[in-house]
């Protein structure tokens, strides 16, 4: 070490240092007694995980809401997103305690309104009609809510800063100041994000880092069914999903989805086959369709909803390379039963049959079940849990389950399990069957 130039020693350099009183943020945290604790002494008594509305949006947000966090919600317009807000908020209220509903976008009348049709009659729901974001501030300071949701954070602004609400600076700005008044207070808070064209939550890319939980409402406005998924959650898993149900009274959660997914099946159809999807750690079985048929278009027309256009185009050639079937002169259409959206290899199996079975006019047994990812070179790949998948089939009463020869399962009482090492193997063990 060195000599200090106006002590002479360092020691003595040292002994100044310490003596000085601390200035400017560090001595407004030692008088405070805001101070650096060791993990293992920080109490946690207080911070109980809170209810929520179901076990669906429990499951999604790990376990219940944790005081202080704030959850972005974002979806497209007209999916639900301010029907199940509202929802929780009047449950919230029911259940736990005061919670205040603000909207920037509705009038006290209009959410009124909407509260009539969907039954909500809690005593301690608040509602505030305000895009002045400190003027929000300061109610929340006074009413000390459990509960605050804001709908949206694109249309509330900061009377501070010049430029216009949904700006990037108001966004960012607005994010951090609801923060720190939700980690202050320990209150939850809901704020609604705008979607842009593509999908994505609209604003700054660091609203998202900003908040503790950022959840996806999914959907098509024509179906009834909706997902809501996690992709990003500090307290639990961003693999769960939960599903519900848009009826006239509002979101009613969908205890079990796979039932539901299958109850129009047409059973015996050619072009149907059944898919197990996993959903987080819960298995999801869907139908997927497919219709194949003659063209003379020289660019045959390939057509998906609901499953990726080029993972589709992907299995037509390995059916036509690998498997010999001669679809240079079909239209294929693909279509996921329900609304739904799956990107999961898994699926691959299910998909290439399908299209198999339509393109022959040969049906897929009704108690069976494809899974498996199809490589390039036509082989089946194994995919993850594949136990749990097979179970959750032989309880909606699929007893037969096509899966990777190199899958390491043992089948459930009174199923029995048929191993392919090819999907040129499923296609001749459906032809024999």
């Amino acid at each position: 070490m060195g000599k200090c130039a106006d002590c002479g020693t360092w020691d003595s350099f040292v002994e100044q240092v310490e003596a000085k009183p601390p200035s400017g943020k560090a001595r407004e945290a030692t008088v405070g007694g805001v101070r650096p604790q060791r993990l293992r002494d920080v109490s946690v008594d207080g911070f109980e995980r809170l209810p929520i509305l179901g076990e669906e949006f429990t499951r999604v947000l790990g376990g219940g809401l944790v005081p202080g966090s704030v959850v972005l919600i974002g979806g497209d317009p007209g999916v639900g997103k301010t029907t199940l807000l509202s929802q929780v908020a009047a449950q919230f209220a029911a259940d736990v305690g005061p919670a205040l509903y603000v909207s920037a976008e509705e009038s006290a009348q209009q959410i009124k309104l909407r509260a009539e049709r969907l039954g909500m009659t809690a005593d301690d729901l608040y509602v505030f009609s305000e895009n002045s974001l400190d003027t929000i501030l300061g109610q929340i300071r006074e009413l000390r809510p459990k509960l605050v949701i804001i709908d949206s954070i694109q249309t509330v602004y900061l009377e501070e800063l010049t430029s216009a609400a949904g700006s990037v600076s108001q966004v960012r700005e607005g994010a951090l100041r609801l923060m720190h008044v939700a980690k202050e207070l320990h209150i939850p808070a809901f704020l609604v994000g705008h979607v842009t064209k593509d999908g994505t939550i609209a604003g700054p890319r660091v609203l998202e880092h900003i908040v503790d939980v950022v959840l996806y409402l999914e959907g098509d406005r024509f179906h009834q069914y909706r997902l809501l998924r996690g992709v990003k959650n500090r307290f639990g898993s961003t693999n769960e999903v939960g599903v519900f149900e848009m009826a006239g009274d509002g979101m009613r959660e969908v205890l079990n989805p796979s039932a539901v997914f299958l109850a129009e099946r047409s059973v015996g159809t050619p072009g149907s086959a059944v898919a197990v999807m996993m959903e987080g750690t819960r298995p999801l079985l869907v139908e997927v369709q497919a219709l194949t048929s003659n063209t003379s278009n020289p660019q045959p027309r390939r057509t998906t909803n609901g499953f990726d256009m080029n993972r589709l185009l992907m299995l037509v050639a390995v059916l036509t390379k690998r498997v010999g079937m001669p679809l240079f002169n079909q239209d294929i259409y693909v279509n996921i039963v329900g609304g739904l959206r799956i990107s999961e290899p898994a699926a691959d199996l299910a998909v290439a049959m399908a299209i198999t079975s339509s393109f022959r006019n040969q049906p897929i047994a009704a108690d069976m079940v494809l899974i498996g990812e199809v490589g390039l070179s036509g082989e089946l790949r194994s995919v993850s849990q594949i136990d749990r998948r097979i179970s959750e089939a032989a309880k909606l009463g699929f007893h037969h389950a096509v899966l990777p020869s190199v899958s390491q399962v043992s089948p459930p009482n009174g199923s029995t399990l048929v191993p392919a090492r090819s999907l040129a193997d499923v296609v001749d063990l459906i032809a024999r069957t």
